[in-house]
């Protein structure tokens, strides 16, 4: 038996690690919890928000989950019926269902090959494409995939010609920095999600929309919590249910303290693979301007699923995000796709695979998965 299979897995994610640093005070913040008893909107939420409003200079609402985040967002800027969101194909099915959810079309265009991000000018004749198709370009949803800022100097633009308005799908990318600004800032929308695998995620599901406008974070506080307004039992619009509820606020509160401590280490081990693994498969994107949260090391092959099961025989985790393009999905199949299609996205579906990443992997476990690559490819 090859000695790899005899030691301990290495996860694509090792929340156990964090979680080992963050003891004792983790149990201490659950456990005020448990003694106020204020379980839903508590102080944690409210304090919460404060520091995530600091740490990315706009307005924060916490919400759900980050696909009501999403949904928020559009809900915001009264995206519905006869509406068109422009969004990369390659993303998760959230960014596609929260438009969809509203009554509004998504047109999926495809992404840069050099960033995985959605691609300007994909992203350009989709919205003239939408609008020759008889529909209203309402929205831009640029993806941050797998933590790296999408383009949004470039994107700006071309939405605010069509009266769209970008929103950054941040799911993957809270910590993440463009040309020195943060993450929240990026557009006048943002939708982050705190699933736990994300960098800044809890232990259960949770969101957050951020606004640079104040007005429109105070309709979205709004919407978010029932339509009520100023009193209790004052509805004074239609909205949706969707809180962070005081446990999760209390366990992100925890995380957040050490997130600045964390993004410079998840960037040394994704320099570190980079140096190793150069010349033997194709490395993940980079941008001088960015700096991302790496919420996913991923790799590029073409012969993937091999690698994949090599791996996983040598015990080191791996995952793929994402198998197949969004508008290959049989719940948005007949969605419209940009002319021309999505030939990047799909190329890209086939060959990426992501590696373990997390600020707590060990050097010996990151000598494991550089050697099990070397090995297999």
């Amino acid at each position: 038996m090859n000695i790899q299979n005899k030691l301990a897995p290495v996860p694509v994610i090792d929340l156990q690690a964090q979680r080992a640093r963050l003891e004792p005070g983790m149990s201490e913040a659950v456990l005020r919890v448990l003694a106020h008893g204020r379980f839903v909107l508590g102080p944690e939420v409210e304090a919460l928000e404060r520091q995530l409003g600091d740490w990315s200079g706009a307005h924060c609402i916490t919400c759900g989950n980050g696909t009501d985040a999403l949904e928020l967002a559009l809900w915001s800027l009264d995206v519905g019926v006869g509406d068109a969101v422009v969004m990369p194909a390659f993303t998760f099915a959230a960014t596609a269902e929260a438009a969809v959810k509203r009554g509004a079309t998504p047109v999926f265009a495809d992404v840069d090959e050099a960033s995985f991000n959605l691609s300007a000018e994909s992203c350009a004749r989709a919205l003239d494409f939408a609008r020759r198709a008889g529909l209203r370009p309402k929205a831009v949803i640029a993806v941050d995939l797998f933590g790296l800022p999408a383009d949004y100097a470039a994107l700006a633009p071309l939405a605010a010609s069509y009266d769209a308005t970008v929103i950054a799908d941040a799911a993957q990318s809270f910590g993440a920095t463009l040309d020195n600004q943060p993450v929240g800032r990026l557009a006048p929308l943002s939708a982050t999600s705190f699933y736990p695998s994300k960098p800044l995620g809890c232990y259960g599901d949770g969101g957050a929309v951020f606004a640079t406008d104040e007005g429109v974070a105070k309709k979205i506080r709004l919407l978010a919590r029932h339509g009520q307004g100023p009193g209790r039992y004052n509805h004074v619009t239609l909205g949706m249910n969707s809180r962070l509820d005081s446990m999760q606020a209390a366990v992100l509160l925890q995380k957040l303290s050490v997130l600045a401590e964390e993004l410079p280490k998840r960037e040394a081990v994704a320099k570190r693979y980079d140096a190793a693994l150069k010349g033997r498969v194709e490395l993940p994107p980079r941008a001088a301007n960015a700096a991302s949260a790496w919420a996913c090391y991923t790799i590029r092959h073409p012969d993937r699923d091999r690698l994949g099961e090599a791996l996983g025989q040598a015990g080191i985790g791996t995952a793929v995000h994402y198998p197949r393009p969004v508008n290959r999905q049989p719940a948005f199949v007949g969605q419209p796709v940009v002319p021309g299609g999505v030939p990047v996205s799909e190329r890209l579906a086939a060959e990426v695979l992501s590696l373990p990443l997390c600020a707590y992997l060990s050097q010996r476990a990151q000598d494991r998965v550089i050697e099990a690559v070397l090995a297999a490819v």
